[in-house]
């Protein structure tokens, strides 16, 4: 699979911005979709994920609350909404693909980026304050 990640900008602080994902490739059986983001200089974190195919999504404290994660089945295709920008915010987004279902021991890593094997290239999302 093949992951497109498009939608970035520059917004100033309190703005909103909608990231898209656009999967190439049989992606219905993979389990789960997740944005990640890395500001620079730092590490790549994850931001929400959610199960392809049905399930409650799951944010970063950091971005719940103000960020939505949802998916547009026909389309394949994964959305952020990202509300009330901050400038702590700014960062390239990825997202990235995960084929299995992992352990019951793992589900609480799902927001670590070792998790996913399949990521598309980044998006430069700027909020300026």
């Amino acid at each position: 699979v093949q992951l497109q990640a498009s939608g970035g900008g520059l917004v100033q602080a309190g703005g909103s911005l909608r990231l898209s994902c656009i999967a190439s490739g049989f992606t219905s059986d993979y389990y789960a979709v997740a944005w990640f983001r890395q500001a620079p200089g730092q590490e790549r974190e994850g931001v929400s994920w959610l199960r392809r195919r049905a399930g409650v999504p799951f944010y970063a404290d950091s971005v719940k609350d103000r960020f939505t994660i949802s998916r547009d089945v026909a389309k394949n295709t994964v959305y952020l909404q990202m509300n009330n920008l901050e400038a702590e915010d700014t960062a390239v987004y990825y997202c990235a693909d995960r084929l299995n279902r992992p352990i019951l021991s793992e589900m609480h890593k799902m927001l670590d980026e070792p998790m996913y094997s399949y990521w598309g290239q980044g998006t430069q999302v700027t909020v300026s304050s």
